[in-house]
């Protein structure tokens, strides 16, 4: 979710109601078996979210079972979600989860998203299944399936993102986190500037980065290297206890060799990773308490993570009004 400010990147609002009386459409959440999707207003079709879902996760799992090595697409389909909402900033309205624009310029070509047309190429077999979901819902709705998949919180989402058609609304500028920006104090003023734009408090801040308890970063994208947990398939608490209780020194060497890459930190294992901007989550007060808050109450953090998860695929989206079609106020 991170991005290295000088190479390439990591893994890593309140909808508005739509107007329009007679043209409102319904949107309901994902329990439901099925749900309508506005197309601007001009058609509608009938999504069933829970096929799309379950194409989803045999997609996961058939692709982990290909690669037989313990890793998945479940970190990436999160990180694919969290980048197409992340760029929202409420001070214009700009960026979010509509429009799918990643894959147009410039958002396909950011260092930021190094990597994430695997994810997108891979969730082309699941679109051609069920031709009628919007690409920016299937985008939010695979992190979404990877998060519950990975035995976390059942995530609050709605249909109704729609598709663009180039990336002309796209933000002129990434928008996303940095993994570091040169020192600590930096690095948390950072954080806070990125995610306060998007309307985020302290506490959701660190709630949305225990998302790191799934995937690894990899050379090839982001520079950084390894998982943040033994367990990157998997959903917990997990990272905010290794926080706390690991002793993290800056990597020097990898694989026998001196490290070259960006300043990272290892375990005593050498074998987990915590980037800069994951450090600054003990080291700054505020966020410190929220962490060992999560560290002991892993339903404390699921279920905050839950409602952030869930805000932050919103943003950026006019979703159709859920008022009855002769409601008319």
């Amino acid at each position: 979710m991170f991005t290295a400010a000088t190479r390439f990147g990591t893994r890593y609002a309140a909808p508005a109601a739509a107007s329009g009386a007679l043209l409102a459409l319904s949107s309901y959440y994902s329990d439901g078996a099925q749900v309508k999707v506005k197309a601007e207003a001009a058609a509608s079709a009938v999504v069933d979210i829970n096929a799309v879902k379950k194409s989803i996760s045999e997609l996961i799992d058939d692709d982990a079972e290909r690669r037989g090595d313990g890793t998945s697409l479940t970190g990436t389909f999160v990180r694919l979600a969290w980048h197409c909402a992340g760029t929202y900033s409420k001070v214009d309205g700009s960026g979010g989860s509509n429009g799918a624009r990643m894959r147009f310029d410039p958002e396909a070509s950011w260092g930021a998203n190094a990597g994430l047309d695997i994810p997108r190429k891979a969730l082309e077999n699941v679109k051609a299944k069920h031709p009628d979901i919007s690409y920016a819902d299937l985008y939010t709705l695979a992190g979404v399936v990877a998060v519950e998949e990975a035995g976390g919180p059942k995530i609050p989402f709605r249909l109704g993102r729609t598709d663009a058609t180039s990336g002309e609304t796209s933000p002129k500028e990434c928008g996303l986190p940095d993994a570091d920006k040169g020192s600590r104090k930096n690095t948390i003023q950072h954080i806070r500037d990125v995610f306060y734009r998007m309307g985020f408090s302290d506490r959701e801040i660190v709630a949305l980065l225990g998302a790191h308890a799934l995937g690894r970063c990899h050379t090839d994208r982001s520079g950084y290297w390894g998982p943040w947990t033994f367990a990157e398939n998997t959903f917990s608490n997990e990272y905010f206890r290794l926080l706390l209780e690991e002793r993290w020194s800056p990597k020097v060497s990898h694989n026998c060799k001196p490290w070259d890459g960006p300043d990272q930190f290892e375990d005593s294992t050498g074998k987990l990773m915590m980037l800069p901007s994951d450090m600054v989550l003990i080291q700054d007060p505020a966020f410190r308490k929220v962490v060992e808050l999560y560290a002991k109450d892993e339903s404390a953090f699921f279920k905050d993570f839950a409602s952030a998860f869930a805000k932050l695929l919103d943003l950026g989206v006019e979703f159709p009004s859920t008022k009855p079609w002769y409601q008319f106020w």
